[in-house]
């Protein structure tokens, strides 16, 4: 059987789908790279190069910035800011539902007649009228010097001059374009700078039901996450992670699909991702794989989602900010349970652990108890708990579920308890209200030995006189890794498409990344990306259990 010739995807000639064989119109554009105009992606920005820019050495110079405002996930206006040497350089601002009272200065304009004071035109202004005319000409190159430039013109304790908003905008555009104007990836030039020996692809932690400040059940304890430590790739875990039961039976015709990859060809001199050789491919087989790849999205996630719509109605399958469900469950522990029964019946028992966010800050009381009812005021009080207590239940959890890793379980200043915990439990303890990512406050848990791990966000919700730039935050990673410690990169529940955090916990090796479940395309844009990443690594190592220190 004669094979067809190559033919363009997205040639106008025929649909994409067509199945007869052509003599005319290519598979894959065959064109070399040096003739064809290359399309240079940075973020979600596309932009076209012209081909005397891609042979003439790089800007490594700031010509001009903008900011403006957008809106987040949670329909809340946030900041963005475009940065261009020879190219455009585009970086947004997540930010977050819950957070610590050590947090620095996120500017609002506080206008309640405009998005309920929440808008952010003063941080885009400062941007556009202050930061922005004093960085023309600054070298993006070297993120810690052009970083302590920003706070050096903002010269508050708490970045209020500015806004923390406006200050991390322009400095994750910098880290994009200081990667550009060198030639490489962007996680190749975080692991450039922070000085990390190997690139590992991190163990994503999927947040499947939501509760606390993210959901209106009655869950006190904010997120429940499932972690795929037993897959071999950051491509199988976020296949596991989504999988449904049902999908069990398209497992040959996967099969098929694999067979079918590994007839194309990756070829450096020519331009598209994706060569197909006339000679490897019957076009029957490349739809195949096409329409196997797509069939496949089918484990925990969707499993979960079948036993909730069964046990909870249709309206429990609704997504919380941060794509998990959320069911009317009346306690933790059911939760859990849930968890377990969406693993067991996916098949990956013993694969898939389990981690926690408590956010607990969210329901101390002003006696400083627990109220594990918070949600509902006034309440009879009958699950309030003491510190104690509450460190006992944690106990019961982590004997009767495979969990690996609490985050926040106490309040950000109940330093006792968070020692108590960690000296009777042989998990991973997080702490993000707790450290938010400031180094005297990590100094100060790993003098105390009250957690063994850090939440790292690239966000502007951090530690006053701080934190609030990439610089720092690589620095509190490279100071936790120092003390033995984890390090879980994260996002926000209020998110953008920015997809910086997934080049981040690759270039730092951090082993661990929550972004939340896989749903919903802000979330999405994340894992897309891991996946990109390994894909052009391609022999690269994947955490698994070695997630908190890989």
């Amino acid at each position: 059987m004669a094979l067809a010739p190559p033919t363009t995807f997205l040639s106008k000639s025929k649909p994409f789908f067509s199945t007869k064989p052509s003599t005319t119109t290519p598979l894959v554009n065959l064109t070399p790279r040096k003739h064809r105009t290359p399309l240079i992606v940075r973020n979600s920005v596309a932009v076209t190069q012209s081909p005397a820019s891609v042979s003439s050495t790089r800007s490594s110079t700031v010509k001009s910035v903008k900011a403006r405002q957008i809106i987040d996930s949670r329909g809340n206006p946030t900041v963005e800011v475009d940065l261009v040497t020879d190219e455009l350089y585009r970086s947004a601002v997540p930010s977050g539902a819950s957070t610590g009272i050590y947090e620095a200065l996120e500017l609002r304009d506080g206008d309640k007649s405009v998005y309920g004071g929440k808008g952010v035109l003063t941080a885009v202004k400062n941007i556009n009228e202050i930061l922005g005319p004093k960085i023309i000409g600054v070298d993006v190159r070297n993120q810690a010097d052009f970083d302590a430039i920003m706070l050096e013109i903002d010269g508050t304790p708490n970045k209020s001059k500015l806004g923390a908003n406006a200050i991390l905008g322009v400095s994750l555009s910098v880290c994009r374009a200081g990667a550009g104007a060198k030639g490489i990836p962007l996680y190749k030039h975080i692991q450039e700078i922070s000085g990390t020996k190997e690139l590992v692809m991190p163990v994503p932690a999927f947040n499947v039901i939501n509760g606390g400040s993210h959901a209106g059940n009655n869950l006190a304890m904010q997120e429940f996450m499932i972690l795929p430590v037993g897959a071999t790739s950051f491509a199988e875990a976020l296949r596991m992670g989504s999988e449904a039961d049902e999908g069990k039976g398209f497992y040959f015709h996967h099969q098929n699909s694999i067979f079918a990859c590994k007839m194309l060809h990756l070829q450096k001199n020519y331009a598209n991702p994706i060569q197909v050789h006339e000679s490897t491919i019957y076009i029957k087989l490349f739809i195949s794989a096409a329409i196997s790849f797509v069939t496949y999205i089918i484990a925990v996630y969707h499993t979960l989602k079948g036993i909730i719509k069964a046990k909870y109605g249709q309206d429990a399958c609704n997504v919380g900010d941060e794509g998990g469900f959320a069911p009317n469950v009346q306690d933790n522990r059911e939760g859990l349970v849930l968890l377990i029964d969406a693993i067991e019946k996916a098949g990956y028992t013993g694969k898939i652990k389990i981690g926690m966010d408590v956010a607990a800050s969210e329901f101390l009381t002003k006696d400083g108890k627990y109220d594990l009812n918070f949600k509902k005021q006034p309440n009879d009080g009958a699950h309030v708990l003491s510190a104690p207590k509450l460190g006992d239940l944690y106990r019961e959890f982590v004997r009767d579920f495979p969990i690996v890793s609490i985050e926040d379980p106490f309040d950000q200043d109940d330093w006792t308890s968070w020692t108590s915990l960690q000296s009777s439990v042989d998990i991973q303890l997080v702490g993000d209200d707790l450290l938010v990512t400031n180094p005297k406050r990590i100094a100060e848990g790993i003098q105390k030995k009250a957690c063994n791990a850090l939440l790292l966000k690239a966000s502007i919700t951090y530690f006053v006189n701080q934190i609030g730039t990439v610089t720092e935050s690589i620095q509190a990673a490279l100071d936790s890794k120092a003390a033995g410690w984890g390090v879980m990169v994260s996002h926000r529940s209020g998110e953008t498409e920015d997809n910086f955090i997934a080049d981040l916990s690759v270039g730092l090796a951090s082993g661990q990344i929550k972004t939340g479940a896989p749903c919903r395309s802000e979330r999405l844009a994340k894992y897309n990306q891991l996946l990109r990443i390994e894909e052009e690594l391609g022999n690269v190592r994947y955490a698994g259990e070695a997630f908190r220190s890989p």
